[in-house]
């Protein structure tokens, strides 16, 4: 289904009932890679899965800025243009961490809980090999326009663990990987500048520090460091050895099981939380 945010066409999926749920893709992908995920979790709370501007079948709107606050703002619009009003879970994977960490700095009452996996938020980052190509200019364009479908297979095999993507689900992000997406991408890498986040990072962990949040990592992960789970200031960390950049293709089952035990705790926290306040309230 498609929604109109800030003046452009967004799709996105929208299933199951309960506590809205935001789950945010990375590059090169679109909002299908949580397939094999929100089809758990979706039994017990609601899903919802937007294609990022510029990503599988989303437009990008007219005056969208690469920047922290242009990302913010346009989550914001899009949670309001689908009628979520009440505090979400969000979910966070690789390009949709910048999106969803700086509307989630931005707005912390609309925030239920927080889980984040191998993206970056922190200043002392570096672009792996491939963003760097990307910033620059002629190169990155060069090299999106002659890759050919065997070198993402190579490039999403040497970030997988010991669970490598299936040659249909390379084929699909391949076929998904459109010009206009090509373009995107370079965009992406070429508007974050990791410096940007110094000041944005330390709000992240005082938001970290006050609802529930969870990092779940793939420590085979060769365009993130394993090191940067911790940097997040999470109060729950776990770490999956056997794992590489793509945690809910990898090994959806267990992203799925920790995901509902993590949201079920948070809603637990909320629900105290309010019991204490009602509880000290004068009569």
């Amino acid at each position: 289904m498609f929604v109109n945010v800030q003046g452009a066409k967004i799709h996105y999926s929208d299933a199951g009932h309960g506590v809205p749920t935001l789950f945010l893709h990375g590059i090169p992908d679109s909002g299908t890679v949580w397939e094999d995920v929100t089809r758990v979790v979706s039994a017990s709370y609601r899903c919802i899965v937007p294609d990022l501007p510029g990503f599988g079948q989303s437009a990008v709107p007219a005056g969208f800025q690469v920047t922290l606050e242009g990302m913010a703002e346009f989550i914001d619009a899009f949670l309001g243009a689908v009628g979520i009003s009440e505090p979400v879970n969000l979910v966070v994977h690789d390009i949709g961490g910048p999106f969803g960490l700086a509307w989630a700095v931005r707005h912390p009452e609309k925030v239920s809980s927080v889980t984040i996996m191998n993206t970056v938020f922190q200043s002392e980052y570096r672009w792996h090999r491939y963003g760097r190509i990307c910033r620059m200019p002629i190169l990155g364009e060069l090299l999106h326009l002659f890759m050919p479908q065997s070198g993402l297979a190579r490039s999403m095999h040497a970030n997988s663990g010991a669970i490598k993507p299936s040659r249909e689900h390379i084929s699909a992000t391949y076929r998904g990987f459109s010009g206009s997406v090509r373009k995107m991408v370079l965009r992406v890498y070429r508007g974050l500048d990791p410096e940007i986040f110094q000041t944005w990072d330390a709000q992240l962990r005082a938001l970290a520090a006050n609802v529930p949040s969870l990092v779940m990592w793939g420590d085979r992960d060769t365009y993130i460091d394993s090191r940067y789970a911790e940097r997040f200031g999470a109060q729950k960390v776990k770490h999956f050895p056997q794992c590489g950049h793509w945690p809910m293709v990898e090994i959806p089952d267990v992203i799925s099981r920790n995901l509902l035990k993590h949201f079920s705790e948070a809603a637990c926290e909320f629900q105290a939380v309010t019991a204490n306040r009602l509880a000290s309230s004068p009569c």
